[in-house]
């Protein structure tokens, strides 16, 4: 037998271990012939079609003007609207069980949803809006508001989590995850969507900030790099599976500021104006005005390797 009969071989022995349905059946994923298949490439398309209708001139064709910008955000939301009915559509029939009759009602659906999701833009500008002014003002570095708007972090990563958490109370499944994951790779700040944040929300230098699916924050809340907004050890039902759906995060309130590297986790209340230190640990309510930090360390006099 040739060397390339035995190659031959061993590869064919390997597709057929591959095609195994008993290896497979736990990550193997089928859906009905012609349904979109929910597609990275056009969630990032979604994303920076949504920037460029929120932060016009910004994103996107950067040849805008008071002239142009009418025509503009028509050919934007028609656009958007055709994109978002399509990955829409492919979230709602993810499960693959749907009858011919089911996927025409979830294409309704989908329509609506999209429709409904546009309508929402105004508000999201709005409070985007807040959330610039908010990074504008944490940092005395910063120029002016298209420097926050274009370079920092917290801007890319709370307007796909703004953009993902409105598609998940219209009720889309899995897409508004995916978009979050957008943002998480790009700059690193992991915010579920199911997460509920309020007005001027900051995040200043922003890689490694965690925030939980039912964390609840209010307005003009600041975190820093290295901040978890997390849950404690999961509950577990008769069969020992991890219970989900259940408030396990924490309740920032209003006018907070959690500083670097600070894991904060269970469902706990950081009261109103409360400061969280760096590097500090907790797991218990934080009453209104409290400062929380770190005692110093003395220091050795004597130089250690």
């Amino acid at each position: 037998m040739t060397t390339k009969n035995i190659l031959d071989e061993q590869l064919i022995s390997v597709v057929d271990s591959l095609s195994d349905f008993n290896s497979l059946k736990d990550v193997f994923h089928s859906t009905n012939n012609g349904l979109p298949f929910p597609s990275g490439k056009i969630l990032r398309e979604i994303v920076e079609c949504c920037r460029e209708l929120l932060f016009p001139g910004y994103f996107g064709n950067a040849f805008v003007d008071r002239n142009t910008l009418k025509y503009r955000m028509g050919v934007g939301v028609e656009r958007l609207n055709s994109l978002l009915f399509d990955q829409i559509l492919a979230g709602l029939c993810f499960d693959g069980k749907c009858t011919e009759e089911e996927v025409e009602s979830k294409k309704k659906l989908a329509g609506q949803i999209a429709s409904d999701f546009i309508l929402m833009l105004p508000k999201m500008r709005s409070t985007l809006i807040t959330d610039v002014i908010a990074a504008f003002n944490g940092d005395p570095a910063a120029k002016n508001y298209g420097e926050i708007i274009l370079c920092y972090p917290t801007i890319k990563a709370v307007s796909n989590y703004r953009i993902a958490h409105a598609l998940l109370q219209l009720g889309v499944p899995l897409i508004p995850r995916m978009i979050s994951e957008l943002a998480h790779s790009e700059t690193g700040i992991d915010i579920h969507p199911g997460a509920t944040i309020g007005d001027y929300f900051a995040i200043d230098h922003g890689t490694g900030v965690v925030i939980g699916e039912t964390a609840i924050i209010g307005n003009h809340v600041k975190l820093y790099q290295g901040v978890t907004l997390g849950a404690k050890s999961f509950e577990l039902d008769e069969e020992g599976n991890p219970v989900k759906g259940i408030p396990r995060h924490p309740i920032v309130e209003d006018n907070v500021v959690i500083y670097c590297n600070a894991t904060v986790l269970g469902r706990i209340t950081v009261g109103e104006g409360a400061v969280i230190g760096g590097n500090v640990w907790i797991t218990h309510d934080v009453p209104k005005g409290e400062m929380v930090y770190q005692s110093a360390v003395k220091q050795s006099s004597k130089p250690t390797i």
